[in-house]
């Protein structure tokens, strides 16, 4: 049975957010808020959470992990970034936007593509998921609270509470986030291709 945390959008309560980044350190599986829509959340390295992840969205070994990180400086540490598309990610951060890049030697190798080597990263605009961020102290790894056949994305905690609790650890809830999920970008090949049109807004890249 998931443990469920209600916390304000705005001041989320410390101990609430701490006793949550404890729990991903000792290897659980959350689903938490973030600009755009809820998202299934585990530590960089559990490979057990990589696993319930695409257990419970029925994800193949094509799809892109996210990683979700705090600020710019962190998501240099995963990712290959070159000046002009450092300047137009630093633009558009924080933000709804996740950016497929080249990974770097410290993204585990169960979060590659199989064939092209690159992982997703975001940085994302929300209160309580930075407050996660910070407490942690490392990115989250993450995907889409999207469950197999359903169109849009679970949006209430109690909802994802009662649908999910047997198969996540922990529910943070915020109230209503949206459904629409990231605008998904591509830098990988070179060109920017627009993967996913969604929550971020297009125009600053075209």
């Amino acid at each position: 049975m998931a443990k469920y945390f209600d916390v304000h959008p705005e001041n989320p309560q410390r101990r609430t957010i701490t006793n949550v980044a404890e729990s991903i350190r000792s290897g659980a599986l959350v689903a938490y808020p973030t600009d755009s829509c809820y998202a299934l959340g585990c530590q960089l390295g559990s490979r057990d959470g990589i696993d319930r992840i695409r257990s419970i969205r029925n994800l193949d070994d094509r799809h892109h992990f996210t990683l979700v990180c705090q600020n710019f400086a962190q998501l240099g540490q995963f990712v290959q970034v070159d000046n002009d598309v450092f300047r137009t990610i630093k633009a558009a951060t924080p933000g709804s936007y996740t950016f497929i890049l080249p990974a770097t030697r410290e993204v585990p190798r169960q979060l590659l593509h199989p064939k092209k080597k690159t992982v997703g990263v975001r940085i994302p605009d929300h209160t309580v998921t930075q407050a996660l961020l910070t407490e942690l102290g490392e990115p989250l790894l993450s995907s889409t609270l999207l469950l197999p056949d359903e169109e849009e994305p679970l949006t209430q905690g109690w909802e994802i509470k009662e649908r999910l609790d047997h198969v996540v650890d922990v529910v943070l809830d915020s109230g209503d986030c949206g459904t629409e999920p990231t605008t998904v970008i591509d830098f990988s090949g070179g060109e920017l291709e627009v993967v996913r049109r969604g929550a971020g807004d297009l125009t600053r890249f075209e």
